[in-house]
């Protein structure tokens, strides 16, 4: 019933399922093509989604990209795997990718599958352009040095937290700025802006998957750095119990300042882009991140459970976003938000809305806002505009199947 209330979203809702029955109908034929795709679905949902902006050429390395990648941080991910053999793994994976013999057994569920079957990405892979190849060859290589480096060094200070992100996540920025520049349709981004469109990415999920990481078996994986979290705690596992919640929650208002730092080069970033199918594709995560952003802020269910967006609101965004005004009104709509949440009692209060106020300067001086209404909360309809929006629904579900 919870989408009754957001009569708003349903028609949003509708063309997000349907797309995605798209997808699965268009999956294409040949195996290890078929492969890639079906898995990229499995291990990424809303990335397989976001892909489809893109044109058949330069979707194929994305998706390509997007696979060894993810690969990757499946060996870094697993922690049963001893750091004499995972090191050397991942500062090779990057010549592995041209073995179309080359897999190694790790990970659980779809990720095991996508190991035990790297095959098949590699063949796709050889089919790509060279220049293509080139980019995702580097990038797989600087990224698995860093991550290897990583293995054996504990993210104490900042910098190494930005050093971290930008090995897992700034590089995916860089390859695909990169990658862009390949298929002719954009000129090469700094690696600054396409550094930060990572970095923003990165640290709100690294946030937001606090529990899921502390819990993590056989050992904990522990990215929140030691100079944020050492001030709030004497050990970072000890914000996830309940006595601790009011400096758990001034610790995660930190890491959410620490993000916002990125959200300016963002939108510098996003501003240059001429391809709209490629905006489209960068837009949309962004989007995603700072309205998750502003979700996290003072939201102790952070150290309790998953914290994401709902569903709706995201088929919303998908929907909405198609041109740089739409990104500064999300941007400007959940800055608001996040700012209505600020507590002057917190120890960040000051950095943090002067951070809010920069991102809101940017997208106010734009003089393109728009009203979107974005909430994080649950609001209430009444009956009639309930029905209203079911009505619609029927029709473009009508409209939809009828083509």
């Amino acid at each position: 019933m919870g989408v009754l209330s957001r009569p708003e979203e349903l028609i949003p809702l509708v063309k997000l399922r349907v797309a995605a029955g798209r997808i699965k109908r268009q999956i294409p034929p040949d195996e290890h093509w078929a492969f890639a795709y079906s898995m990229l679905q499995k291990v990424s949902r809303s990335f397989a989604l976001v892909i489809q902006q893109l044109g058949p050429e330069l979707r194929n390395a994305v998706c390509i990209f997007y696979l060894v990648l993810r690969a990757l941080d499946t060996v870094e991910d697993d922690t049963s795997i001893p750091a004499e053999v995972k090191v050397p793994i991942l500062q090779q994976f990057h010549r592995h990718i041209y073995n179309r013999d080359w897999h190694y057994s790790c990970g659980t569920k779809d990720y095991k599958v996508l190991m035990d079957k790297f095959r098949h990405v590699s063949t796709a892979f050889l089919e790509l352009g060279q220049g293509y190849q080139e980019a995702i060859e580097e990038i797989t290589r600087r990224m698995g040095a860093g991550m290897a480096k990583f293995i054996c060094k504990e993210v104490e200070t900042v910098d190494d937290y930005n050093e971290y992100c930008h090995y897992v996540a700034g590089l995916v920025g860089w390859g695909l700025s990169r990658l862009f520049y390949s298929a002719g349709t954009e000129d090469l981004a700094s690696d600054s802006l396409s550094n930060s469109m990572g970095l923003f990415l990165q640290k709100i999920n690294i946030i937001r998957d606090y529990l899921e990481d502390i819990n993590e078996i056989p050992k904990s994986r522990m990215f929140w750095p030691r100079e944020i979290w050492s001030k709030y705690a004497n050990k970072l596992e000890d914000l996830k119990y309940e006595e601790n919640s009011e400096k758990a929650v001034q610790c995660l208002n930190d890491m959410v300042t620490n993000a916002l730092a990125h959200a300016e080069d963002c939108l510098q970033y996003m501003l240059a882009l001429k391809d709209h199918a490629i905006f489209r594709f960068c837009a949309i995560p962004q989007i995603m991140a700072i309205g998750t952003c502003a979700l996290c802020y003072d939201n102790v269910n952070v150290f309790r459970g998953v914290v994401k967006m709902r569903r709706g609101l995201t088929a919303r965004i998908i929907d909405e976003t198609k041109t740089i005004s739409d990104v500064y009104t999300a941007f400007y709509e959940f800055s608001s938000l996040l700012e209505s949440k600020i507590d002057n009692n917190d120890p960040n209060a000051s950095l943090t809305r002067k951070r809010v106020d920069a991102i809101k300067k940017i997208c106010k001086s734009s003089c393109s806002l728009k009203r979107r209404g974005y909430d994080l909360d649950k609001s209430k309809y009444n009956t009639m505009l309930i029905m209203v929006a079911l009505l619609l629904v029927a029709i473009v579900l009508g409209m939809m199947y009828a083509k």
